[in-house]
């Protein structure tokens, strides 16, 4: 993993590459936003702000959506997907908001993960981006960049967001998560388009690509050649072994000699007796 002064310097580049990271959700209060992230679980923020002005007319506050009918509610959220879910999440939500807050949305971490439907991804958004408390969230974009890059290792959110928070100021905890989600959905996505990165030169997946590449395109005897000879297997190994005895035996055996044949002796017939 990369040091903290070469983290600092890859989300340098990479802001300066995405000069308008912020979040996507459209809000004008705490509680809107608090809404809108709760609605964007399997969702899009595009998808969500074409749902949240009808929402925000209709329960513009935690005191109206406490009181929302939840077939009512359904319909105007069916569009972000597992509405029957997110409309007992959002009453419940705004239920614990009047009745432990004021109505009011918590500056705080564990109150606010205290609330149905918000974890901690959800409160680092409300957090940094609506009550100026430094919060980074961690979501799918932000896990996959950072570890392709070096910058956090682990898929476990709550360590990757501690990896991210000891190498970036406190102060620049919102913009690195923002930048980190921009730059997944628009460049480093599953199939990531590292022609269009500002950072591949730091980028530990581009350069492990880089090499894979060259050694897969290099010239057949530029292969071989930097390729290793593999080692024999044992049973290549014992039939060689097996040879070379044998080879060794037959050489210590005297040669085999032909066995010379003796001419036998000449013979005379005895002449015949005339009759």
């Amino acid at each position: 993993m990369k040091t903290a002064l070469d983290t600092r310097h890859v989300l340098d580049v990479l802001e300066t590459q995405h000069p308008d990271a912020d979040t996507e959700l459209d809000f004008t209060t705490p509680f809107e936003l608090l809404t809108a992230t709760i609605l964007s679980a399997q969702s899009t923020d595009q998808g969500v702000n074409q749902v949240t002005p009808a929402l925000f007319a209709r329960y513009p506050d935690a005191a109206s959506l406490a009181r929302a009918d939840v077939a009512a509610l359904e319909q105007l959220i069916h569009a972000t997907g597992f509405f029957r879910q997110k409309a007992r999440a959002l009453i419940g939500m705004a239920s614990a908001l009047v009745a432990d807050h004021g109505g009011q949305v918590p500056a705080d971490m564990e109150a606010l993960t205290m609330l149905p439907g918000v974890g901690r991804k959800t409160a680092n958004v409300v957090l940094g981006h609506a009550l100026g408390v430094p919060g980074l969230p961690v979501d799918r974009h932000v896990l996959r960049v950072s570890n392709r890059i070096g910058i956090a290792e682990g898929e476990d959110p709550i360590l990757v967001e501690t990896q991210l928070c000891d190498a970036m100021p406190k102060e620049r905890w919102t913009r690195t998560s923002d930048t980190l989600i921009l730059h997944g959905r628009r460049i480093c996505k599953p199939k990531p388009q590292c022609a269009e990165c500002a950072i591949t030169a730091q980028c530990d997946y581009y350069q492990t690509l880089v090499q894979h590449e060259a050694r897969t395109t290099a010239p057949p005897a530029a292969r071989r050649q930097a390729a290793p000879k593999p080692a024999a297997s044992s049973r290549t190994a014992r039939t060689r072994t097996t040879a070379a005895r044998g080879a060794t035996a037959s050489a210590r055996k005297p040669a085999a000699t032909t066995p010379v044949r003796r001419p036998r002796k000449a013979t005379t017939a005895a002449p015949r007796k005339k009759r």
